[in-house]
């Protein structure tokens, strides 16, 4: 059997972003509206249910710099493509990250590479 090995891609983003340092800066909590794309403008072909852990691009399209961030949907809850609604996100909290996230802030929603969304604080609840 092969040794399982990462890509270089995710390789780098697991050693600089997260592995080294995860749970040293902690997490930050925010109320915010997520929008996800319609299916037939590129976005995902069904809803997002209970817990969903997209990547969260604040820096910009051509920025392979993303955290991850924790939606959970209220049981019974779900998402449509196209539709938006407001919930709480917890993200990994990260040196790049700090001040980033501010009322207002907007910022893509992704599935690897591909944008599937977006979404904008609402509030900033606190650090943990």
């Amino acid at each position: 059997m092969a040794k399982w090995s990462p890509s270089p891609y995710r390789r780098l983003v697991a050693t600089d972003l997260f592995a080294d340092n995860l749970g040293q800066d902690g997490f930050i909590e925010v109320r915010a509206c997520v929008t996800l794309f319609a299916s037939e403008n590129g976005g995902r072909s069904g809803p997002v249910r209970g817990s969903y852990r997209p990547n969260h691009n604040f820096f910009g399209p051509d920025n392979r710099e993303m955290t991850i961030g924790f939606i959970e949907l209220p049981p019974g809850v779900e998402l449509l493509p196209g539709d938006s609604i407001e919930v709480p996100i917890t993200f990994w909290l990260w040196p790049r990250l700090e001040g980033e996230i501010h009322v207002g802030r907007k910022w893509t929603i992704q599935e690897g590479a591909k944008p599937v969304g977006f979404g904008k604080v609402i509030e900033v609840v606190g650090r943990r």
